[in-house]
């Protein structure tokens, strides 16, 4: 299903709207937990969504049409030929869709498209849901409205939880609709732009309803194979330098984050008092803090790229939103390793993955991702 910008189109764009949004976890009757929210509470949360996303949509205009327009600004131009050189890289190496998502585009006046809202309770690593009669049960809640975010995350953390805020470059409707290129991430670095388009279009070949772990650690591992091939193909030698340099630096922020989400899953799974843990959660993220500041104070004194994460209260939310991207991604780069590194190979193992009932598609992850570290440590020695 895909929406053109003709009015007669419109009744059938709104007919299938509330579906495409539950299924991109933008909407729906929602609630913290498992249940359903009440009517009128969901009324206000699922209009913005239909008027934020059809404004979107309204936006939008043809890539081609663009690109004929001797009027168009030289520098954008040049980032939406890259994108749709990127967009056909998609198809034709990694097995992606082939349909008119990215071949569009949208400009905004506002630095992000959406703004996604992430809670957790005060003394567990369990991120709260919000559950949908389409999508199942997921990890955020979006805005188009960065306001309107912030003031539902007041909300939740009046209750006692803890909230993060994240401004959110794209999305995806799953194929639904024609998801198109943003002003919010067109002039983001070349690897960058080429691992958010493999990244939203790998929803599309693959999604499980209610897990959202699973879902972007999956898409997280198709873009990061997809930008190492990409750069090898097309990339130059200083791209491939920096790639390698900020892959390196990530690796090293994702496992100063799991070292202190261990000591915190520890200490909320001990006897020890709630007071007792508050101080000890305390502790853990001002030591976390301060690791960071040793690495910016000497390997990564010219590098500021995590500053904006750290420089704000921390709580469980912010290091379980991380998590819901990187978790398995290790495993899922396994899988496509046994696979002799063939895409049509790995989506079908994938996707036979993706219908086993959940306790055993997760005990299959952690078996690769066991098998993945363990290599990896060989590798080291």
């Amino acid at each position: 299903m895909t929406v053109k910008q003709h009015a007669g189109r419109l009744p059938t764009a709104l007919a299938k709207l509330g579906v495409a949004l539950m299924l991109a976890g933008l909407s729906g009757c929602t609630t913290v937990g498992d249940g359903i929210a009440r009517f009128g509470e969901g009324v206000g949360y699922y209009w913005q969504s239909v008027v934020g996303h059809l404004d979107l949509m309204r936006r939008a205009t043809d890539v081609d049409e663009l690109l004929a327009n001797d009027a168009l600004d030289s520098g954008l131009r040049r980032r939406l030929e890259l994108a749709q050189r990127m967009r056909q890289f998609a198809v034709s190496e990694l097995g992606l869709p082939d349909n008119r998502s990215y071949r569009r585009y949208a400009a905004l006046d506002r630095p992000f498209v959406s703004w996604g809202v992430v809670a957790a309770p005060e003394l567990s690593l369990r991120l709260s849901q919000w559950c949908f009669p389409v999508a199942g049960c997921v990890t955020y809640r979006g805005y188009y409205s960065q306001q309107a975010a912030d003031a539902y995350a007041a909300g939740l953390a009046a209750t006692g939880l803890d909230v993060a805020v994240n401004g959110v470059p794209a999305y995806s409707t799953l194929g639904w609709f024609d998801d198109p290129l943003l002003s919010t991430f067109v002039n983001y670095p070349d690897a960058e732009l080429a691992r958010l388009i493999f990244h939203e279009l790998a929803h599309q070949v693959i999604y499980v309803k209610g897990d959202s772990m699973f879902n972007e650690s999956f898409a997280t591992a198709v873009e990061q194979i997809g930008v190492e091939r990409w750069l090898r193909l097309h990339g130059t030698a200083s791209q491939r330098d920096a790639w390698l340099q900020q892959r390196s630096r990530r690796t090293q922020f994702l496992a100063l984050l799991d070292r202190h989400r261990e000591r915190l899953a520890s200490l909320y799974a001990s006897d020890q008092s709630e007071p007792a843990k508050r101080a000890g959660k305390a502790a853990v993220f001002a030591d976390l803090k301060s690791e960071y500041q040793a690495l910016r104070a000497g390997p990564w004194s010219t590098f500021s790229g995590y500053d904006r994460w750290f420089d704000r209260p921390l709580g469980n939310a912010h290091l379980g939103a991380v998590a819901t991207y990187t978790t398995w991604v290790p495993a899922f780069i396994r899988r496509f390793e046994a696979v002799g590194g063939d895409f049509a190979r790995f989506y079908q193992d994938v996707g036979a993955l993706a219908r086993l009932p959940d306790a055993e598609r997760r005990a299959l992850l952690q078996a690769n991702d066991v098998e993945s570290s363990t290599a990896a440590a060989a590798a080291r020695r």
